[in-house]
């Protein structure tokens, strides 16, 4: 009986042994498939330090902007931190794997280095930690952030003016009748979707739920006689666009489309007028789907007020009219006319429009980048996502073309629309002194006697 129980317990011994052999070679197996490490707030401070290393944020971009998004303790990013979202990682586009190289290098994340990973979810690190092995990379870790923004002792940093720029989360909390961040003292909130042409060009198909539609042909009327032309109304015009719409001085306003520089276009000039909080849904519509939430096909029809409450413009500093643009270009030393248009239209290559056969630029204006490839196009200043673009880039690039944001700067384009765009991320920023010159190459060069310049530009 003993010895049957010696031989009974030994089996049993070989089997849990076995057992635990099992469980520590899955432990094994299972760590050498991981795709990083896991680091600590004490790592993050020494990588910080050490040109070997980079800090990346992938979370939404909104919130590297400043958003306390996820339950973050403090909005922001930790400072000196690059952004590579992994939200980037599920937009299709032809050229997708292009353009995330294109931002890997731009950022420095190179195969080379070490790369800390960080969200506040537990999902963003690991899934561009995914990706970024798959394309070679070895060292990589991840860090929870919300160890970092709990700790007030830690420097992070945002935009000064990040509101202006709302995450989709902020807008579907608004229209569940919440007061999010930044919105507590709102009165009345109006969610505005904007686009050229009717309802059924765009609106129609599927629009943030709650906003009511504006052809931007509302503020920009075409002319009636060549040469076409769309260029922003007179005061009088819209006034009359202000009140028709239901739009007052103390107004909350959020706008929103499918293309975000007709978004951007419609909220530059609500701030001209004079509306005080006019915020832009930072990606449009694509921010918002990507963001899981439902679109909806009901028209709904803004309710007209009779007085705007205020003076019109109330906010003229937001545009530099061709008499103060031409002024400007004269005290260089104060002023500089950014031309943010593609480099073939700034050369005199291309006009940038089927409509517009005059090429060339305004004399003295500097090229400020825009797009790559048409006057639709913004690469220099978004991400794949239609985000605003971390703007450190741009204003290196900026730096290398000697644009000085101590002075002046009115920004150009066609005839509004993509500067527009600019004009709110600078102003995102923090940049004080800053406009837009709305009748832009167009305005213009449709202009007796003005001169043009052509070609590559002196240095």
């Amino acid at each position: 009986m003993k010895k049957t129980f010696v031989v009974i317990l030994a089996i049993m011994v070989i089997f849990s042994l076995a057992g635990c052999s099992s469980k520590e070679e899955k432990e094994v197996k299972n760590s050498s498939q991981e795709e990083y490490k896991i680091v600590d707030t004490e790592k993050v401070e020494e990588g910080l330090k050490d040109d070997s290393w980079v800090i990346v944020d992938t979370r939404l971009n909104d919130a590297f902007n400043g958003w306390k998004l996820d339950g973050v303790s403090r909005g922001g990013r930790i400072k000196g931190a690059v952004d590579f979202s992994a939200n980037w990682l599920k937009v299709e586009v032809d050229n997708k794997e292009e353009i995330l190289q294109e931002a890997l290098n731009t950022k420095g994340i190179t195969e080379e280095k070490n790369i800390v990973l960080y969200d506040v979810n537990g999902t963003d690190a690991k899934e561009v930690a995914t990706y970024l092995k798959e394309k070679g990379f070895a060292n990589l870790y991840v860090y929870d952030m919300k160890q970092w923004a709990d700790d007030e002792s830690l420097p992070m940093e945002k935009y000064e003016n990040y509101q202006l720029i709302v995450p989709p989360s902020i807008t579907k909390d608004i229209i569940d009748g919440k007061k999010p961040e930044s919105f507590e003292n709102a009165k009345n909130i109006k969610i505005v979707e904007a686009s050229w042409g009717e309802e059924k060009t765009s609106y129609a198909n599927g629009h943030i739920p709650t906003a009511f539609h504006i052809n931007t042909d509302e503020i920009e009327p075409p002319t009636t006689e060549p040469p076409m032309m769309w260029m922003l109304a007179d005061d009088e015009i819209l006034a009359k666009f202000a009140v028709k719409y239901g739009f007052t001085k103390d107004d909350t306003v959020i706008v929103t489309g499918e293309e975000p520089m007709a978004a951007y276009r419609v909220a530059t000039v609500l701030r001209y007028i004079g509306v005080k909080d006019v915020r832009v849904l930072n990606g449009g519509t694509t921010a918002w789907t990507m963001a899981g939430y439902e679109l909806e096909t009901t028209s709904n029809q803004p309710v007209a007020v009779t007085d705007f409450g205020g003076v019109i413009p109330g906010n003229p500093d937001v545009i530099d009219t061709m008499e103060e643009t031409k002024a400007g270009l004269k005290t260089p030393d104060v002023f500089t006319l950014v031309d943010n248009r593609t480099w073939d239209e700034h050369i005199g290559k291309a006009s940038g429009y089927s409509y517009h056969d005059k090429k060339g630029r305004v004399p003295g204006a500097v090229f400020g980048y825009a797009g790559k490839t048409d006057s639709y196009s913004l690469d220099y200043y978004r991400n794949i996502d239609k985000t605003m673009r971390n703007a450190n880039e741009f204003l290196v690039l900026w730096e290398k073309q000697g644009i000085d944001t101590t002075k002046h700067l009115a920004f150009m384009c066609g005839s509004g629309w993509r500067v527009a765009e600019i004009y709110t991320y600078t102003d995102v920023v923090g940049l004080k002194d800053i406009a837009i010159f709305s009748d832009g190459w167009i305005g213009w060069s449709n202009e007796e006697n003005n001169p043009i310049e052509t070609g590559e530009p002196k240095k």
